[in-house]
């Protein structure tokens, strides 16, 4: 039996940073990793894939690197040694390789049982990420075998997928980057687009990102947006981080030669079936990032910036599509899934996941006392997503668990 105050399941950068703020307090804990630190970042992205924020949004407890370049977008390599060095900063107390099997209520706290050890703990956090598992939907089920079906987490480069046509399933960052690259290899690439997020890499001269940090999006409270719950389904933004600061929407894929459907609905063997809503989905994009643009633009306005001027993309007008696809006649023989991530946690035998198997938390506090989440979309405010808001989140929460070890305690910012 071995025992600690606090279990933190998963050392990606949000069980890092909740170890660094126990760490400050002093409280004892252990960080349990079932591959290696950094695992998803080392095992489950592409190879040319980098950070959709600059280096200065990767802001950690008590740990800043911006780098050479603080608007320069880090590559897996670079992320990868940036969580390394972190933890080596305040020696964090990892165990890799070790897989927890379960996780369970018993009086005065918890249990949790790996492949080789039992745990107890009066606390566990669960940091084990909001981009999990890949989901595959139900159309899958209809293709012919002999097309290859991938999700992104097992993508690496274009260069390994046949050579034919490749059908692109998801339009957020992560579908379209992969269209993108994909198309770029020569080969021919169709795009499936459902709901998504249009954003323009710059804006008024300035990294958007900027801007969300500058006029106050980013630290906006999940309790307080109109509909918070819709707020957690949105997709992501409709970017990519490389130094050329380029757009990526749409019409620029289109431009490039990509064929862009619309929501695909099913599939039989080597037909696919699409709804005829891409100019409804395109304007309510359009839509939204009007609404973005125009509350960045009051902000410089009520700052007096001198900045450069309003320079808004233009409204999408892309050609309506078919509706039907016969893939085996265009040469399609890989379809992709870029159509977002779940979270499983059948590890976890305590009362807290709601009918989609989420878990149900206010701030990352569960209904079960002393279980916490960390490092999913929104979690506390819009920079829950992002490297760059784990370090408030995780001190939050460090001071939730010091209260309840009833211990007064205060973090630095």
């Amino acid at each position: 039996m071995r025992r600690t105050d606090t279990i933190i399941i998963g050392a990606g950068q949000a069980g890092l940073a909740t170890s660094r703020t126990l760490c400050a307090l002093g409280l004892d804990h252990v960080v349990l990793e079932r591959g290696r630190l950094a695992e998803r970042w080392r095992s489950e992205r592409w190879s040319s894939l980098r950070l959709l924020t600059p280096a200065w949004m990767t802001r950690l407890p008590g740990h800043r690197d911006d780098g050479p370049d603080p608007d320069a977008f880090l590559t897996m390599g670079e992320t990868i040694a940036l969580l390394e060095r972190y933890a080596r900063s305040f020696a964090a107390p990892v165990e890799e390789g070790v897989e927890v099997r379960c996780v369970e209520r018993v009086p005065g706290g918890y249990r949790v049982l790996t492949a080789s050890d039992e745990w107890r703990a009066r606390q566990v956090v669960i940091a084990t990420g909001h981009a999990a598992e890949p989901l595959v939907p139900r159309a899958a089920r209809g293709l012919s075998p002999r097309i290859l079906q991938l999700v992104p987490s097992r993508y690496r480069r274009a260069s390994e997928l046949p050579s034919g046509g490749v059908l692109v399933v998801g339009a957020s960052a992560t579908g379209a980057q992969l269209a993108e690259e994909i198309h770029a290899s020569g080969r021919p690439v169709t795009l499936a687009v459902g709901r998504h997020t249009r954003m323009p890499r710059r804006y008024r001269g300035a990294d958007v990102f900027r801007w969300l940090d500058r006029a106050g999006v980013l630290d906006e409270r999940f309790d307080d947006l109109p509909d918070p719950h819709a707020s957690r389904r949105q997709p992501s933004l409709q970017l990519v981080g490389r130094p050329a600061s380029e757009p990526l929407d749409l019409g620029v894929l289109a431009a490039r030669g990509v064929r862009v459907m619309g929501r695909l609905l099913g599939t039989d063997a080597t037909r696919a079936a699409f709804a005829g809503d891409l100019a409804a989905t395109t304007r309510a994009a359009d839509h939204k990032l009007a609404r973005l643009l125009a509350r960045i633009d009051r902000h410089v306005d009520a700052g007096g910036l001198d900045v450069a001027p309003p320079d808004p993309p233009g409204p999408l007008e892309l050609d309506a599509p078919a509706t039907t696809l016969d893939l085996a006649r265009h040469g399609i023989q890989t379809v992709v899934w870029a159509t977002g991530f779940a979270r499983r946690y059948p590890w976890l035998r305590v009362p807290v996941l709601d009918a989609a198997g989420e878990i149900v938390h206010a701030g990352g506090v569960t209904r079960a006392p002393g279980l916490y989440v960390i490092g999913l979309h929104l979690l506390r405010t819009r920079r829950s997503s992002f490297i760059d808001g784990v370090g408030a989140d995780a001190r939050a929460l460090a001071l939730h668990i010091a209260a309840r070890s009833g211990r007064a305690a205060t973090l630095a910012a």
